[in-house]
């Protein structure tokens, strides 16, 4: 379970257009922005929320995620400082931590069906796609970081998945036909969230998804609980 909710933390998740803001519209807006989508570069800001203290602790960074075939997608996320880290998704996930000079890996595991399913759904995913993964339902018409949203509402229909996160708001732009924000909500009420900015789409180069480290770096995996 802390591989998969790991998993979670690290997903951008890229939406379709909603200029109409009814879920048919919305869901074929997704279909025309698939076939486009190859990479994006943003900043982000992610917030992990806690309920019973009404608590939010806020980082930012960089995120770039490339895609050269719908199973083959590489995704960076750069933290910036005081808590300083690198993430690398791929076929597993490596986390490094500057500071320490060292890097954490994950086998993703039992998580790695859902991996596949969420880089699918998040990147280029087709209605159909996201359709047989969640029910999936509209939510109001919101602005998100100065831009105009429609926000979808997601119910994974997956068992390990919904006992993760039972439901993931995604809020699309209006204008570009991409989620700029993404909101995944444990049955607590806390939930993590990340708003992205300054994105750009296109294809990207292979040292765009690249961990940045020291020859030197000491690596090992966590021990399990």
């Amino acid at each position: 379970m802390r591989n998969l909710r790991l998993v979670f933390a690290l997903f951008p998740l890229i939406g379709a257009s909603a200029a109409d803001n009814s879920l048919q519209a919305t869901l074929a807006r997704m279909d025309s922005a698939a076939a486009k989508y190859k990479g994006m570069k943003a900043t982000i800001t992610k917030v992990q929320h806690l309920e019973v203290m009404q608590q939010n602790d806020v980082e930012t960074g960089t995120v770039a995620a490339r895609r050269n075939t719908p199973k083959d997608l590489r995704m960076l996320i750069n933290m910036a400082p005081p808590n300083a880290k690198q993430a690398l998704l791929s076929n597993k996930v490596e986390v490094y931590y500057p500071k320490m000079n060292m890097v954490e890996e994950y086998e993703l595991g039992k998580a790695a069906s859902m991996k596949d399913t969420l880089l699918l759904l998040s990147f280029g995913s087709t209605s159909k796609e996201m359709l047989n993964a969640y029910t999936v339902s509209p939510g109001p018409a919101e602005t998100v970081a100065g831009q105009k949203t429609t926000r979808l509402d997601l119910v994974p229909k997956d068992k390990q998945v919904a006992a993760a996160f039972p439901k993931i708001q995604l809020w699309i732009s209006d204008d570009t036909g991409v989620a700029i924000q993404q909101r995944m909500i444990d049955k607590t009420g806390d939930y993590n969230q990340a708003t992205y900015t300054n994105m750009t789409l296109g294809n990207l180069t292979e040292a765009d998804v690249k961990l940045d480290i020291p020859k030197n770096a000491k690596r090992q995996k966590p021990l399990k609980p």
